[in-house]
């Protein structure tokens, strides 16, 4: 059963006095389901849509996103609301050719789910927010998974705090792993090196100097932490941000701004504990994932990772734990605003 989305068009003032971080207009909440799960059942193919009919950029400080029991994960951009055009709500994402690697280099990254978090606020600290641009639409595809013997309906809410236009704009950064390997019966830890100042100078050319802001992991059940490191020329690091939340809980914050000045690579580490007989790959369900999500006060979108499924690694067995480094392409993109 679909529910219409309660849609706000936001007609948003940005020539007021007053802090950045101020309310310009009140949140917008926008309601999605009730999504209809029977035991055991898995949906991935459901996409979700919002058009803010917004003639002005729209400057976001917070987005909370509320949700129940079942709903594994949902990864939320803004697009030109040209893009997968129709009724909002609840839609099958193949009907419009929905693609979030499309969603993301013609729009940009709104908010991200920790998996199976029921609710989650993704609040920026004061002076800088992420930018919908004019004539946006709110996108989404999602994924409900429902471990239990029972059935399940799942509503879902996604609410945006606009403020005044802040001194600092953020870009999204997300690298992934897509080519893990979890041992059977074994600890391990996947890790990437990924040359940022490189792909920085060539950009700009000088060093990478942007900050970051805001971090985020996702992993499945099997996960058990996720570290990002800044690593010097000389190999020494600086944490940027780390966890050991596991799934259900809030896997991502705020974090002191962190600047990359000094530092030439981002290491990116998963770790998980396989207890199965069987190596885990990387996928949906009982599989698992290795990715972060961040916001910096870069000029530059930035992403990449291991983005094959057969990347080799170099393995190392440490005796309490098996670890496996990657390879790490970087990309980039200038952002839409």
């Amino acid at each position: 059963m679909r529910r219409p989305i309660a849609v706000v068009v936001l007609g948003l003032s940005f020539g007021a006095c007053g802090s950045s971080d101020d309310p310009v207009g009140d949140p917008q909440t926008f309601d999605f389901g009730p999504f209809a799960l029977s035991a055991g059942q898995e949906i991935n193919n459901q996409c979700v849509s919002a058009t803010l009919g917004n003639d002005a950029p729209i400057y976001v400080s917070a987005v909370e996103l509320t949700t129940g029991t079942g709903f594994h994960h949902s990864n939320w951009f803004t697009v030109p609301d040209t893009m997968f055009d129709g009724p909002d709500g609840t839609w099958r994402c193949a009907e419009r050719g929905y693609d979030e690697a499309i969603a993301g280099i013609a729009g940009g990254v709104l908010f991200a789910q920790s998996t199976q978090a029921t609710h989650e606020v993704q609040q920026f600290p004061p002076g800088v927010a992420i930018v919908i641009p004019a004539h946006s639409r709110i996108v989404a595809g999602t994924h409900l998974l429902n471990t239990g013997d029972d059935a399940l309906s799942v509503d879902l809410a996604l609410k945006i705090t606009p403020v005044a236009k802040p001194p600092t704009l953020l870009s999204a950064m997300s690298f992934t792993n897509q080519s893990i390997t979890l041992p059977p019966h074994r600890k391990s830890r996947m890790t990437m090196e990924c040359d940022i100042n490189t792909a920085f100078h060539a950009r700009e050319g000088r060093d990478a100097d942007f900050k970051f802001y805001y971090a985020l992991a996702h992993y499945h059940e099997l996960g058990t932490g996720l570290t990002v490191e800044a690593l010097r020329p000389d190999g020494t690091a600086s944490t940027i941000y780390e966890t050991t939340h596991r799934i259900g809980d809030a896997l991502g914050g705020a974090i002191d701004a962190f600047s990359m000045t000094g530092f030439d690579k981002l290491r990116f580490s998963c770790d998980f504990d396989n207890p199965r007989d069987t190596a885990v790959r990387w996928g949906v369900g009982d599989q698992e994932m290795c990715t972060f999500l961040a916001f910096t006060d870069s000029d530059w979108t930035w992403g990449g990772g291991a983005l094959m499924f057969d990347e080799t690694p170099t393995i190392v067995d440490h005796g309490d734990v098996v670890e496996y480094t990657y390879p790490c392409d970087v990309i980039s993109s200038e952002p839409i605003r």
